[in-house]
Parts: structure tokens; C-alpha cells; sequence
């Protein structure tokens, strides 16, 4: 936990956004969307960010301002009117932290990370949600890719009894929304998984395939998520337990269930985790099973070829006396007999299982094809 720090609010109303700024509700801009709620409810117009953030030092009421990723400059005049603390508002131009909780005096600071599958490319990609907690306001800034609010912010509008409690239910809001974004990203790494485990188990799986290289390349992926997504179980923890300005008993519980939601993520990421590892193991017993095969198959063909081959040297000497050199049908003879003893090797080798058929090539990850509609 950080230090606290107190919070000293500084009012300089001739302060402005500096032409960057955008009008609220295009999310291009770094203001996304700025709103005053008192008692629960949105009071109707656009108020300009100075207006806004003085409205909502009235009773009942807190604003919230929403913001895509603003410089230094562009942040001032929110920093300034809440007096939040310079190494929060450092971190939260900055981006690139892990999920945590900080606590400055009345207010919290609170990183979030987003998580995005790729279900073409298998991959997941990461982005950033930082928020600033207050007795009177939440400032919400978005870094990256992050999912756009817009949808948490219209069902809290609908839901004036909730937004009663505050600034809190925001963060409860924001928090839960980012968790359930976690559960797409699982399913479609789960869902790699059971491909690379029906390629690994494959019995007609082509000659020479291998699914090592995309079996670290999935181990990877979840790895990266769980490191991003793991530290969120901490601050959560102190969330549930109110140990926050702000706190409501309330909004303890409905914390509460988004840790079991994120604990059950964490769980299934442990266990493809586990899986994948078994999955490696296999597919080098696999490959050591195939290149024994191999070895047996080799060593078939050449105990066969050998006889033949020994026999023809023998009598590919230069001796002029050789028993059967002047006999009718001694080449007949030797010729039938080289014939039948590699027919008897061939059909014992191939009644211990040393000559196996050849299988019939198929695809090595049935249903990748359709893995758009997988996850």
C-alpha cells in the first residue's frame, strides 16, 4: 500500500482544456464524456469541465469525467480543481502499470487492465483503465484499446438507486465491467487447448507435425493474462473489506462477487496453464514414440535387405570352385531362397508391428477453421 498523502484542493476557474478537447460523446476526443449526478440522477445540458467539477462540490451530487488518453498538459486543469496527487496523475499519463490501489487521503487511485482475444491471430492484447476516486467525484482515463464506458455509464443512469452511493458505484461498475471482459479471453485460450490436445492425441495426425511451437505460444498468452489480470485479486481484497474512503456495506457484497467472478477466471487459467504443460509433455512422448517407430521400421528394412544381400556376396566371389556354381538349378535355388526368407522376415516384422501401415494424412487441428465461432 502507498503512502497517503493528503489532498489539498486547488480552485483555478480561468483555467481551460487546451484545443485538443472534443465535445462530450465523441470518444475520439480526450474528454469522452463529463456529467454532474445529484442524488443518483444526471442533470440534463453539457457543463464545461470547470462548471462541472464546481457543481459537484454540492450536496448529494459528484461528477464524472471520462477521458482518452490525455497528455500532461491536457490533464492539468482536472489535476488542479481536485488536487489529485502528482504521482497518481505521473501514473496515470504514463500507463503501462499493473493492476493496484492507492490510497491519498480522502481519494483512491485505482489501475485496472483490460484483456482483448484475438481469435485469429490467438493472441490477447492489453489495455488500461485508471481511475480517481473522490468524496465528489470519479475521473475515469482510458489507455489503448480499453473498452469505451459508454455502457456502464447508461445502465448506472438507469439505475439511480445504485448511483446514490457515490463515486463507489462507479468503481464497483467499471470494476465488474472489466472482469466480465476476462471470461471471453479464457473461453478462446480454452478453446486453443482442446485443439492443440485433439492435434497432440491425433493417431492420424501428418507425418512430421508438431505442436510445440504452438503450444509456447499458448502458454505465453496465458501466462501474460494471468500476470495482468492476478494483481486485480489484491486490490478487490481491499475493496470487499471496505478499507477505502468511501466505503459501503452494500457495495462490499456486490465487490464480493466480482471476486468470485475473477477468482473463477483465475482458476481456469491455472488449470489450461496445468493442461497445457501435460499437453507438451505428451506430444514428446509422442514424438519419442515416433521416432522409435522409425528406428523399428529402419532396422526392418535393413534385416531384410541383409539376407539377400549377404548370400549375393557370398557368391559374388572370385572362387572357381564353389559347389553349387556348376549344379543345373543352383541359381534358381539360391534366388527362391533369398525371395522366401525376405518374405518371412517382412511378414514377421509386420506381425510384431515394426511395418505399419501407412496412415491416411489428416488435418492436424480439426475445426481451426471454424474457430470465429469457438469462443
Amino acid at each position: 500500500m502507498a503512502p497517503v498523502a493528503v489532498r489539498r484542493p486547488r480552485r483555478q476557474q480561468n483555467r481551460s482544456i487546451p484545443d485538443r478537447r472534443t465535445r462530450t460523446g465523441n470518444a475520439d476526443g480526450v474528454i469522452v464524456d463529463c456529467a454532474v449526478y445529484t442524488k443518483g440522477v444526471r442533470r440534463p445540458g453539457d457543463l464545461p469541465i470547470t462548471d462541472a467539477l464546481e457543481a459537484a462540490s454540492e450536496a448529494d451530487s459528484f461528477v464524472w469525467v471520462g477521458l482518452h488518453e490525455p497528455s500532461s498538459a491536457e490533464f492539468s486543469v482536472v489535476k488542479d480543481e481536485l488536487g489529485l496527487h502528482r504521482l497518481a496523475v505521473e501514473d496515470a499519463i504514463a500507463a503501462h502499470q499493473r493492476p493496484k490501489l492507492e490510497i491519498y487521503g480522502d481519494s483512491i487511485f485505482v489501475v485496472l487492465t483490460t484483456a482483448h482475444y484475438d481469435d485469429l491471430s490467438e493472441t490477447v492484447t492489453y489495455a488500461e483503465m485508471h481511475l480517481f476516486v473522490g468524496p465528489h467525484f470519479v475521473v475515469t482515463v482510458r489507455h489503448g484499446e480499453a473498452r469505451a464506458l459508454a455502457d456502464v455509464r447508461a445502465a448506472l443512469e438507469n439505475d439511480p438507486e445504485r448511483l446514490k452511493w457515490g463515486p463507489m458505484s462507479v468503481l464497483h461498475a467499471v470494476t465488474d465491467y472489466v472482469v466480465d471482459g476476462y471470461k471471453p479471453v479464457t473461453q478462446g485460450l480454452d478453446n486453443d487447448l482442446a485443439e492443440i490436445e485433439e492435434a497432440v492425441f491425433d493417431p492420424d495426425r501428418v507425418r512430421g507435425f508438431d505442436s510445440t511451437a504452438r503450444i509456447f505460444k499458448l502458454k505465453r498468452q496465458v501466462l501474460e493474462f494471468y500476470r495482468h489480470s492476478e494483481p486485480l485479486r489484491d486490490v478487490l481484497y481491499v475493496l470487499v473489506r471496505g478499507q477505502v474512503p468511501g466505503a459501503h456495506e452494500e457495495l462490499g457484497r456486490d465487490f464480493r462477487d466480482v471476486e468470485d467472478h475473477l477468482r473463477r477466471e483465475l482458476g481456469s487459467l491455472e488449470h489450461i496453464r496445468d493442461l497445457l504443460a501435460d499437453a507438451f509433455n505428451a506430444n514428446l512422448s509422442q514424438t519419442a514414440v515416433r521416432q522409435n517407430d522409425d528406428m523399428r521400421t529402419i532396422s526392418a528394412w535393413l534385416a531384410i535387405a541383409g539376407f539377400p544381400t549377404v548370400v549375393a556376396a557370398i557368391y559374388g566371389m572370385n572362387f572357381k570352385h564353389m559347389p553349387e556354381l556348376q549344379t543345373r538349378y543352383g541359381y534358381w535355388v539360391v534366388m527362391g531362397l533369398m525371395a522366401s526368407m525376405s518374405l518371412a522376415l517382412y511378414y514377421n516384422f509386420r506381425r510384431i508391428g515394426w511395418l505399419a501401415q501407412a496412415s491416411t494424412p489428416v488435418d492436424p487441428a480439426p475445426g481451426a477453421a471454424n474457430r470465429g465461432a469457438g469462443s
